[in-house]
């Protein structure tokens, strides 16, 4: 089976090495770039590791930090990526796993005389 890929964001960590300590720190070279961004959307982008992310922003990033995205970008297997073994269907499973002998009795219910 193939490792699942993850990604680790390093966008913070780069500023912070280049002095940029305040993510309102990016919104003016960015626009300099021609990318015109709010600053709780460049918090975001800075704070929270991006799912999409725009091709423009990400070579302007680059060039702004200048930066390689080795740098900015670092891969990582998948925290989940080792499967668990499948539980067997009842019956199958020693009791040391799931609930075991903690099986609750059956509930008997006799019929109320009036």
């Amino acid at each position: 089976m193939a490792a699942k890929l993850d990604y680790q964001w390093h966008l913070r960590k780069i500023m912070a090495d280049r002095g940029m300590f305040s993510t309102t720190d990016l919104i003016a070279p960015l626009e300099e770039h021609g990318i015109t961004l709010s600053s709780s959307q460049v918090y975001r982008l800075v704070v929270d590791r991006p799912e999409r992310l725009s091709l423009k922003i990400l070579m302007s990033l680059l060039d702004i930090l200048d930066c390689t995205m080795d740098d900015l970008i670092e891969p990582i297997t998948a925290a989940g990526a080792v499967k668990k073994p499948k539980k067997v269907a009842a019956g199958g499973a020693s009791a040391a796993e799931g609930v075991g002998d903690l099986r609750p009795k059956r509930a008997r219910i006799a019929p109320v005389d009036r």
